[in-house]
């Protein structure tokens, strides 16, 4: 089974990563805020599937993320 959670580099995550995005991303229903390429985001979670996390950021709490944009720090 493959349901391990990958990077975009293809490094396991587990959760209380670090991770660092690897695009600029515009975050929907914020109000127009856009998180930066390079930010970095600590203590992630692991949410059931293996595309997406689970993190907070300075100015969004409870953001999910697809592994496709960050890369383990």
């Amino acid at each position: 089974m493959s349901d391990e959670t990958r990077d975009s580099n293809g490094a396991i995550l587990t959760d209380g990563d670090s991770v660092t995005l690897v695009k600029d991303l515009k975050v929907k229903g914020s109000g127009g805020v856009t998180l930066k390429r390079g930010t970095l985001v600590k203590k992630i979670r692991l949410t059931g599937d293996p595309d997406e996390i689970e993190a907070n950021v300075d100015k969004v709490k409870g953001l999910v993320l697809r592994t496709e944009f960050v890369k383990k720090a």
